[in-house]
This record gives C-alpha cells, structure tokens and sequence, in this order.
C-alpha cells in the first residue's frame, strides 16, 4: 500500500484524533480529517498541525447521519481528483439511555454504518481508491460475544419470529430500531457492531483485485469522549473497574495502533473481524473465528439492509461463502 493519502473519519477526537496523529509520524503525504462541522474539521487540522508539527493535514467536513453530506463530502474527493490509499472508517457513535433516530430514519448507533457505506461505495464507483488500498472500519469486542454486560441480538431467531424468517428484513429492522426491537443501548451497541463485522465480510466479496478491508477492533480504551454517552452502570461501574485492573484497558494511541496495524495486512485477510483474545480486551489482535461471524447468510443479509436503507449497492465480485 502507498503512503500518500489516508482519510480518517471522526478525527475530531479520541481514536481518530489519535490515528491522524500517529499516521503523521508514518510518512504519510496527506491525511485528510473529518469532522461533522467544516469549522471542526479545520480546527482539529489546525490542532494536528501543532501536535505534530506537520503541516499535512486536510479538513473535510463529513456528517454521518445525513445522506445529503456525505454526498457533499464524496463530491470534494472526487473533484479532487487523488485517490485514497488508507481509508480508516473510524467515527462511532455510542447509545445512551434514551433512543434516538436520525432525521434519516436511523437508529443512532447504525448511523455510522449508513454513512459509512455510502462513502465507500462512492469512492469505490468513483475509482476515487488505490488499487491497493485499505479500509479499515472500527469495530468492537462484544460482536464477537462473551463480553460482560453486552449481548448480540439473535438474528436468525428474531427474523424468524418477527420477519417470515427473512433475515434483511430483521437486519433492517435492528437498523431502524423497529417496532419489534426493544431498545436496549448495551444490546443496540453489540448489534451495531456485529453489522459492521458482517458488512466488512460481504464488502470484501465485491472489491477489486488488490484493495482489501477489515473490521477491527481497538479494544478497551475508555479515556476518550465517547464514553460520556454510556448508561450508568457501564460509567459508574464497569469502566472504573476496568481503570483498576492492570490490562484491560490502554490509552487511545494504543488502541488506535490497531487501526494501522491491521492496514499493513495482506489481502488473504479482507473481510474478517479483528479483536483481543477471547476473555482479554487488550493486547495483541486476531482474527475471529466464532460461527456467527463467518455466517455468509447474515453477512448478505447485513449488505442487502444497508443498501435497502441507504439506496446505494456495489456489484458482487467473488462468490459468497459461509
């Protein structure tokens, strides 16, 4: 892979602002910054700038939940006219105690993976990647379950009772938070990420020869802004549990070297679902390999409920295997 130009989204702070920072001290010639304000893009650009003091940093304004931005966003890249080498899908979202739906129509916690879709597949229809490029989407530890205090919604059951058996239908519906879905935020952050390891599987069948993507988990790293938006129990009690116990927890930077460990691995890896050891939340990452995960009907179902949502799709280019 060329280090010449990477995008990172939600740079503004915690994991992305610490991404941005250590690609810097990589040799890479341009990284481009998003923020959801073009005035906090360039802000953050500016802080960066000074952190490092490389002046190598572009501010792209790029919202999420609105479908009409990231249109906006992919019009700049595109009238740009570079393509991008590391595409580091960083900007997350998670759920707090009361529900909350996009002006989109999209639980809150999902959003990211509308916008995020939406951006890649224009990037990808654009030819606006490098043909060896890397995309890297966070993910999180309890997609791949057993994690205390969050569990994963049986998809297959749930579309069999609520949807006729057909899983898009269910995927869609945990998308919108529909009306057979409890809200649950523990339980809606899970799912949320056990789309995008599902996602970042069927998405890795339909890229070109050379590119290759991976979901990847940064592990515990609770000393960043998001946090402000868990439940009680998980702030009160759970974090400063784990703030105490030597392991389980790392700071931002470390986390975030997950995020460019994982866009030097081979294309042999696209499509699968990076995170600790089974039990730890920290430390070396590995490929996950619990059976639900490497569920080719739910990877599909996850695509085709992502593009049912956010009206854009992109050609298979390898056939699905479980």
């Amino acid at each position: 892979m060329d280090h010449s130009i990477a995008l990172v989204t939600g740079a503004t702070s915690g994991l992305g602002h610490a991404a941005a920072r250590l690609l810097a001290g990589e040799g890479w010639g341009e990284i481009i910054v998003t923020g959801r304000s073009l005035r906090g893009a360039q802000e953050i650009a500016t802080q960066l700038e000074v952190e490092t003091k490389i002046k190598i940093f572009t501010p792209l304004e790029l919202d999420l939940d609105k479908p009409s931005n990231v249109q906006s966003a992919l019009a700049e890249l595109v009238k740009r006219g570079r393509p991008i080498d590391f595409l580091l899908l960083n900007a997350g979202m998670v759920p707090g105690k009361a529900r909350v739906i996009t002006t989109a129509g999209v639980e809150a916690a999902q959003a990211p993976l509308i916008g995020h879709h939406q951006l890649t597949v224009g990037l990808l229809r654009a030819n606006r990647l490098s043909p060896n490029a890397r995309i890297v989407i966070a993910g999180a530890e309890p997609a791949r379950g057993g994690v205390p205090m969050f569990s994963y919604t049986d998809v297959p059951a749930f579309a069999d009772k609520y949807c006729r058996g057909d899983q898009t239908a269910a995927v869609e519906a945990l998308i919108r938070n529909g009306p057979n879905v409890k809200y649950e935020p523990n339980r809606t952050y899970a799912d949320a990420k056990l789309l995008i390891a599902w996602w970042t599987a069927a998405l890795a069948r339909r890229l070109p020869s050379g590119m290759a993507v991976y979901a990847v988990s940064p592990g515990a790293a609770t000393d960043t802004k998001v946090v402000r938006n868990v439940v009680p129990a998980l702030r009160y009690l759970f974090i400063p549990i784990v703030n105490l116990i030597p392991g389980l927890n790392q700071t931002p930077e470390t986390a975030a070297r997950r995020y460019l460990k994982a866009s030097e691995f081979g294309t042999e890896f696209s499509g699968k679902f990076f995170a600790s050891a089974q039990g730890k939340f920290t430390g070396p990452i590995e490929v996950q390999r619990q059976p639900h995960l490497l569920d080719g009907a739910n990877q599909e179902a996850a695509w085709q409920a992502v593009v049912n949502v956010s009206g854009v799709d992109f050609p298979v280019k390898h056939p699905a295997s479980n």
